[in-house]
């Protein structure tokens, strides 16, 4: 009975501990940050939308600081137009990026507070005279925010969590994001691509065993565009042993512009009516020169390219622009799209790419899917229709939540504590071709030093192999194979380097010896299934031969057949094998492949006699990461530093919310009390 007991017991100790599990996916966008969690609750959906404070779905991606207080999303963004420059935004398109190009980026959208450089050459924001914080920090903040968000909504703790990224984000990029949320305490599973996460939710419901499909996922976000070609098919698999028909999709390209989306529609705007303004104020008056005006008109324009979405014509109202006169206005969705007109010419080039290196055409697309908000502006929809001769585009798809929620079904798939029902086969590649560069003494610069790595588009993740003839120390770098495709911001195309050490010594220690093949040098690289590429090993792999003394052996061998026309003698020329650290061969070894009957032989003992033996060692080298610039990993003592920092604003910010609802039910009990 007892025994019983405590299976029930374990059994029920396992469910519980199950139905506690939760993971979380982030969608982090320029201005956008949405969150959904998945937790196998009995009675609720298993992926859910987290709300924010003020019950909406997606919140701000803003942080601020006001006062020596933090505010975080709606908080932050409840004082943008009082305070621009407390008030920080686009982080995430500043993140692994050169001082010059965030600086540059910034001015250009009218963003007023303090960029700096540091000591890597990336950017830092200055919140006050003597307080800065990295990129990474303010990010990680924001991060954090959303990790809150998830366990409020699902009142356990969520610390695994995979983040969507724009495809176009390169290696420093990848590499930044993933501190930052190691700052914010959130372990990510991955990262995965945008267009990846809302093709997994575009094809989680659907059936393709009997049609495959071609797939154009077009998404105009804040501050960017990109159209992706996905193949939708599927195939049989055996389960339980069944025959089962298993959906899949391979992600065949994406094309880009990094620099176009719904942000450059509403600078059109701002431009039109600033000029507008300083025309009816006059006296030389240049509202531009004016953060606080600036911020005021942004936040109404984007009111009013959102109202020209749906009406032909909208009004913008600006209490106190600027020197305490208002602002009043009007404009036609004509001439919204006049001031825009050559944006739409641009919008076609990502999908005109695709298609041309896919070599389909327009009628071979199954279907065109509209995510991101700027797919709205009905221009937009009306240039795309008109190119792909359709009457109307495909908006099955949430074109705000897709990609979250796709997200989480990719963190569900990967977690271990949770696993879904639903399965969706999920082939998604590089977005960048990689290549190798090797430099070193007697190395020459030529095609045997820089070799392809990883071919644009290759499956993640995977693991690649280089073996090079080489036995003194060198250096590797990693580089972006092609200069014309680059990462946004970014003018070098070597993004990491490593100095492998050792070499030279095994070289010198085993030159005594008698080497049977020139030393050998093999490189083990990985694309991890976040994208991001780098050197894991290095091992100097050495091959002697030498003579032993071994035991005489007499052999005698009675009652047998003839000897086996199979019988074969192995050399050992092709002792390099990989899968040990010393492979050992003697010449002259002797293996029978038939089935001959052999008797166990006699011996006698007749002394010893010189042999010939091969011997392969791999010996491992030394790696050290000797990157520089922008994309350099932080410092285990910055990164330790950042952490403590973070803490200390993450304690102060839940001091700040006990005091305030303690102050909440005081008013409450004193409220209470008169009314008694």
């Amino acid at each position: 009975m007892l025994f019983r007991l405590g299976i029930f017991l374990s059994l029920l100790s396992l469910f519980l501990i199950r139905s506690e599990s939760a993971v979380s996916s982030i969608d982090l966008g320029s201005e956008w940050l949405k969150v959904a969690v998945v937790n196998l609750k009995p009675g609720q959906s298993p992926i859910t939308i987290a709300i924010n404070e003020m019950s909406k779905r997606k919140s701000p991606a803003l942080v601020a600081f006001q006062s020596e207080t933090r505010l975080l999303g709606e908080e932050a963004a409840g004082i943008l137009a009082r305070y621009p420059d407390k008030v920080f935004s686009n982080l995430r398109d500043m993140i692994g990026k050169p001082y010059q190009d965030v600086k540059r980026s910034a001015d250009s959208m009218y963003l007023p507070f303090d960029v700096v450089e540091d000591s890597r050459g990336a950017a830092k924001i200055r919140v006050s005279s003597d307080v800065s914080y990295s990129v990474e920090e303010l990010l990680g903040m924001i991060l954090k925010y959303a990790s809150n968000l998830a366990e409020f909504h699902s009142k356990v703790t969520v610390k695994d969590a995979v983040i969507s990224v724009p495809p176009y984000f390169g290696q420093a990029e990848r590499k930044g994001l993933l501190k930052a949320a190691e700052m914010a305490g959130i372990n990510v599973i991955s990262l995965i691509n945008e267009h990846s996460g809302a093709a997994l939710q575009y094809g989680i419901d659907k059936d393709f065993s009997n049609e495959s499909r071609h797939v154009i996922l077009y998404d105009m976000g804040s501050s960017s565009t990109y159209a992706a070609l996905v193949f939708y098919s599927a195939y049989n698999s055996k389960e339980f042993g069944k025959t089962v028909s298993v959906n899949q999709f391979q992600v065949k390209d994406v094309r880009w512009d990094s620099e176009l989306g719904g942000q450059n529609m509403e600078l059109r705007l701002v431009e039109y009516f600033a000029d507008e303004f300083n025309k009816q104020v006059g006296n030389g008056v240049d509202v531009r020169k004016h953060p606080k005006a600036m911020a005021k008109l942004k936040k109404q324009v984007k009111r009013t390219k959102e109202i020209l979405s749906a009406n032909t014509a909208a009004s913008i109202s600006v209490e106190s622009l600027y020197d305490d006169r208002d602002f009043r206005s009007t404009i036609t969705r004509e001439k919204f799209e006049e001031l825009c007109a050559d944006l739409w010419d641009k919008s076609l080039v990502p999908v005109k790419e695709v298609l041309k290196h896919s070599g389909l055409k327009a009628d071979d697309i199954y279907a065109v899917e509209l995510i991101g908000g700027a797919t709205r502006v009905p221009k937009l929809q009306a240039t795309l229709q008109e190119y792909f001769g359709r009457k109307d585009l495909d908006k099955h798809l949430d074109a705000d939540e897709a990609i979250v929620l796709g997200s989480a079904l990719h963190a569900a798939n990967l977690s271990d504590g949770i696993k879904l029902n639903r399965k969706l086969g999920m082939v998604d590649g590089s977005s960048y071709g990689f290549v190798v560069e090797l430099d070193g003494a007697d190395l020459s610069k030529d095609e045997a030093t820089r070799l392809l790595l990883v071919p644009r588009m290759k499956k993640l993740p995977s693991k690649i192999f280089k073996s090079i003839n080489h036995g003194k120390d060198f250096e590797v770098s990693l580089a972006y194979d092609r200069e014309d495709l680059l990462p946004p911001g970014i003018t070098s195309p070597v993004f990491a380097h490593y100095a492998v050490s050792g070499l030279t010594d095994t070289a010198e220690k085993y030159s005594s010896r008698n080497l049977s093949a020139p030393i050998k040098t093999n490189l083990h690289f990985s694309l991890s299934r976040s994208g991001i590429l780098s050197l894991d090993q290095a091992d100097a792999v050495i091959q002697i031969t030498e003579w032993i003394e071994v035991p005489k052996k007499n052999l005698t061998v009675e009652n047998t057949t003839s000897a086996s026309p199979n019988a074969s003698v192995d050399n050992g020329a092709n002792s390099t094998s990989e899968e040990s650290n010393s492979n050992s061969e003697s010449d002259g070894g002797v293996s029978n492949g038939s089935n001959s009957t052999v008797e166990e032989p006699s011996t006698t003992d007749l002394g010893t006699e010189r042999k010939l033996k091969k011997r392969t060692f791999k010996i491992p080298l030394k790696i050290v990461e000797k990157t520089t610039g922008p994309g350099m990993p932080l410092s285990k003592e910055s990164l330790a530093e950042a952490k403590r920092r973070l803490e200390a604003l993450d304690k102060k910010d839940a001091e700040r919310r006990r005091t305030a609802e303690l102050k909440n039910n005081l008013e409450e009990y004193i409220c209470y009390e008169r009314e008694a």
